[in-house]
């Protein structure tokens, strides 16, 4: 892609049918105010309603569009993933995502991409680069059908295997 990147918002604004999203890390941003609140406290504050992620995947679904995230995580799992598992009952799901969960046991023989993605409509990939300790450094995009074709029959491997949240217990 050439220019400015586009936003999230303006991709998910822009997205007509589905996003899709695979999360294959067991720590994101250690420092998130939310994350550590949530650690203090195990009250998740500054969710819900008026959430300008939440608002943003709700506009998506109420256009029609699937929202569909599967997250690869190790067993036992981290701090982080208990937060998120957390905050994904609670506001992924009444958003209108629709989530499972898979153990990386249970995915040693699937062919990932190196980093974590969303795919829109199948005509853009945008692939999310992270510090080792989890921090967000930047963004790559591809539009080359070889690459989104990659990513969209990984997700589709780990969502076949993986575990509709209702069913997922974090362990």
């Amino acid at each position: 892609m050439s220019g400015n990147a586009p936003t999230f918002a303006e991709l998910l604004a822009s997205t007509k049918l589905s996003a899709i999203h695979l999360e294959m890390r067991d720590t994101y941003t250690p420092d998130d105010p939310k994350f550590l609140a949530w650690r203090e406290t195990g009250a998740l504050e500054g969710f819900g309603a008026g959430t300008p992620w939440f608002d943003l995947i709700r506009s998506a679904i109420a256009r029609g569009v699937t929202v569909r995230r599967a997250r690869l995580v190790s067993e036992p799992v981290t701090e982080y993933i208990r937060f998120e598992h957390a905050v994904t009952g609670r506001h992924n799901l009444p958003a209108g995502e629709r989530v499972r969960w898979l153990s990386r046991c249970r995915a040693s023989d699937l062919a990932l991409p190196g980093n974590d993605f969303w795919v829109f409509d199948d005509r853009l990939v945008r692939f999310h680069h992270f510090s080792g300790d989890g921090h967000p450094l930047d963004d790559e995009f591809s539009e080359n059908p070889a690459v989104i074709k990659l990513c969209v029959d990984a997700f589709e491997a780990v969502w076949a295997r993986a575990v509709d949240h209702a069913d997922f217990e974090p362990r």
